[in-house]
């Protein structure tokens, strides 16, 4: 009886090793985590503060107590002298069931509650912020979690890309996520050091059929030879080259961000 028991946990360790390292090897596959990106648009510098001080002192260490990993906080690039500055938050979720339960979670959070006051009580005529957007993501076969930065360099330097393609059609849109799933632009970004955080599909967003993704750099310097060496890679060019992936893009939006000083990315 012992025996059996033993055989039985040891192909059970045996399955949740293939399914958490292997994908697609035996018929199992490690599941596809997902994402949301929270972007605060806010009208002035007094806004910004007090959403950087919700996420640093309340909303960061609430996720955490509710068992989220690493949250990436951003601003753009000359956010300072934008008209509209704005903070993305990058939230990742092992189940959507994970994401569906947060805000129960945090209303019964008490420190949270505390530490957030200033933010959550706050009055009509005074705001700490316009609008908030939210795009829920999925993350690609080719990449089913959140991979973590290794960069030394000063956050204050560190450039973190977001990048957003739309296509035309459902299909055409489906088309550039083959790409890179089954055309391996995954795997060509891995091999050039793209240090890429996470390649996912829009669920819901304002944005449709749209896929994002993120790739990271020490510095800007880092970041303008990585994608000259993309550009002039041999395997990029007889990718993009392909009949079968011509045209599967119709708009694409770029981001460059910083990290803030208090992101966990």
């Amino acid at each position: 009886m012992k025996r059996k028991v033993f055989l039985s946990i040891s192909v059970m360790i045996l399955i949740a090793l293939f399914a958490n390292t292997t994908p697609n090897v035996y018929g199992f596959a490690p599941p596809r985590s997902y994402f949301q990106i929270k972007i605060y648009q806010l009208k002035d510098k007094d806004q910004e503060e007090r959403v950087d001080k919700f996420l640093q002192q309340a909303y960061l260490p609430a996720l955490h107590r509710a068992g989220i990993g690493k949250v990436g906080v951003f601003k753009q690039i000359g956010n300072d002298t934008a008209a509209i500055r704005r903070v993305y938050v990058l939230i990742p979720f092992k189940s959507m069931d994970q994401f569906t339960k947060l805000p129960e979670i945090l209303a019964k959070d008490n420190q949270y509650l505390t530490d957030g006051k200033n933010y959550i009580d706050a009055v009509y005529d005074d705001p700490p912020y316009q609008r908030i957007e939210s795009i829920l993501l999925q993350a690609f076969t080719g990449m089913p979690g959140v991979d973590i930065p290794q960069l030394k360099g000063p956050k204050s330097e560190q450039i973190y890309e977001l990048r957003s393609y739309e296509g035309a059609s459902e299909k055409i849109y489906d088309n550039k996520v083959k790409m890179f799933n089954d055309g391996d632009e995954i795997g060509l970004f891995k091999r050039l050091g793209f240090n890429a955080v996470f390649y996912a599909e829009v669920v819901s967003g304002s944005h449709m059929p749209n896929l994002m993704y993120m790739t990271s750099f020490e510095n800007m310097a880092s970041h303008d030879a990585h994608w000259k060496s993309f550009g002039d890679d041999p395997v990029w060019k007889k990718l993009v080259a392909m009949p079968e992936y011509q045209h599967n893009v119709s708009h694409a939006d770029i981001m460059l961000l910083h990290p803030a000083e208090y992101s966990d990315l």
